[in-house]
């Protein structure tokens, strides 16, 4: 099979980033609207939550500038996306319900592009599974602090291993030689499927108790 030329999997990753972008946007501010915050707010915690991941992998992968600083459009995907869930938040009726699903889409979304970056930029693969939990995840935790919310990623919820587990999937697959198109859907698809039975079953890891 042939593999497909590098700028097209190039524009592919960069529609799935704003995919996720705009979905992490979307799940930080209706963080935002539970906590009743103004319109500020939600692009504050929007754009966090949105950018923050990605960031945090830039940083020490050494990619310069991070890769929302060089693209204003993922910046715009980040604000119209908290803006527009300003306006229309109130239509939702069960926010921790819809904050749960934007957010397993978003964290499956970043996971496959953080995962993927750090290998196109020469990570090892222990590495680049790493920066893929971490571009899933890191916006979440700041989301969290900003609001003043117990993190999701340190308490007993499954998250952070949905996400690994997707970023397994996605660099098993590369070294295996099904890179690309294939290797992102697997990712993308395991991630998704950890958390959404967690979400659905009520998956969850014992916290410590104490001696």
């Amino acid at each position: 099979m042939t593999a497909p030329p590098a700028d097209l999997l190039q524009g592919l990753l960069a529609l799935v980033e704003a995919a996720g972008v705009a979905v992490c946007a979307i799940a930080g501010a209706l963080a935002a609207a539970r906590h009743r915050m103004d319109y500020f707010g939600f692009i504050v915690v929007g754009a966090a939550a949105a950018l923050g991941g990605g960031t945090v992998r830039d940083v020490v992968l050494g990619l310069q500038p991070v890769f929302w600083a060089g693209r204003q459009d993922i910046l715009l995907v980040a604000i119209v996306a908290a803006l527009a869930t300003f306006w229309l938040a109130r239509l939702v009726e069960r926010w921790a319900r819809a904050l749960d699903w934007f957010d397993a889409v978003g964290m499956a979304l970043f996971t496959v592009v953080g995962t993927e970056k750090a290998l196109r930029a020469g990570a090892p693969p222990v590495v680049a599974m790493a920066m893929g939990v971490v571009t899933a995840c890191f916006g979440g935790v700041i989301r969290d602090i900003l609001c003043g919310d117990k993190p999701m990623l340190f308490h007993k919820e499954v998250y952070a291993t949905a996400s690994l587990a997707g970023a397994a999937a996605l660099v098993g697959m590369t070294l295996s030689g099904l890179g690309g198109g294939p290797a992102a859907w697997a990712g993308f698809a395991a991630a998704l499927a950890v958390r959404s039975a967690a979400i659905v079953f009520g998956w969850s890891f014992p916290p410590y108790g104490g001696r």
